[in-house]
């Protein structure tokens, strides 16, 4: 029929799929501009791309089809405006759990690498450059009989309160080597390492040793690097941070999981 287009040449002029394009008839959305009488055959006419591309482009931005064919019926410049203004604002939340998340991989990945390559045996000086953000937790109180768990446990529970996302790698934080020695299953804050925090690790030399185990459960961690510390006329500075670049996601033994302490320190003058 001169002026008309079947079904599989409106989809090829249009670029819309033909299984599309009988969809959106079946349904009332976008109907051809005339049948057949004879065989029920779909015809549309070069006149329809404008209202095609109108349905099309609202499918694209994510716009439910019933909301589409209600808009198609009757439709202003500020209903249509408010509609993508909405639509915005649900890709901007979109965009922000994407990037989230792809941080929260980055992060997971940066650790594992770095596990994977570190000689756990040894008790060592490190250069750690302020490669670090993190958001601290409120700073843990404990009771009698209180380990590295229930304080954890309480704040996992307030998470969605206290905005925290627990995909992000979660360490410990001592006030000071002291603090780590005296209390070593007990650290003042947890911090998770989400790089929208505004605490960072400062840069420096720090003393770092690794250990085995479930959280908490540091051994003979803590006298090793002392004794290091001793041996070598280092003096400790600062926080305490401990981490776990091996961990649940790892293993599924509780204490195959795989920690690390560090501590800034300087050089002694006199030894």
């Amino acid at each position: 029929m001169k002026g008309y287009y079947s079904v599989n040449e409106f989809a090829k002029l249009s670029g819309i799929e033909a299984s599309t394009l009988r969809y959106w008839d079946s349904i009332g959305l976008f109907s051809p501009v005339m049948r057949d009488p004879d065989n029920n055959y779909r015809h549309y006419s070069l006149a329809q791309i404008t209202a095609l591309n109108f349905v099309a482009t609202c499918r694209d931005i994510g716009i439910p089809l019933e909301t589409i064919a209600e808009l198609r019926k009757k439709r202003n410049p500020d209903e249509f405006l408010w509609l993508l203004e909405r639509k915005e604002r649900d890709i901007d939340m979109e965009l922000h759990r994407l990037q989230e998340r792809s941080a929260i991989i980055h992060a997971k990945q940066v650790f594992i690498r770095y596990g994977m390559h570190v000689d756990e045996s040894q008790v060592s000086v490190m250069h750690r450059d302020e490669d670090w953000a993190a958001v601290l937790w409120p700073r843990n109180e404990y009771k009698e009989g209180d380990t590295f768990l229930e304080p954890l446990t309480d704040f996992v529970n307030k998470a969605d309160e206290l905005r925290i996302n627990l995909g992000f790698p979660i360490g410990g934080r001592y006030d000071d080597f002291e603090s780590f020695l005296a209390s070593p299953g007990r650290p003042d804050n947890f911090f998770s390492l989400d790089p929208t925090g505004v605490n960072t690790r400062k840069h420096g030399e720090y003393l770092v040793g690794f250990s085995r185990g479930y959280y908490g459960q540091l051994g003979d961690l803590p006298d090793r690097m002392m004794r290091f510390a001793e041996e070598n006329g280092l003096k400790t500075v600062g926080h305490v941070y401990l981490t776990y670049p091996h961990d649940e996601a790892c293993y599924d033994q509780q204490d195959s999981y795989l920690g690390q302490a560090m501590v800034g320190v300087t050089r002694s003058k006199h030894r």
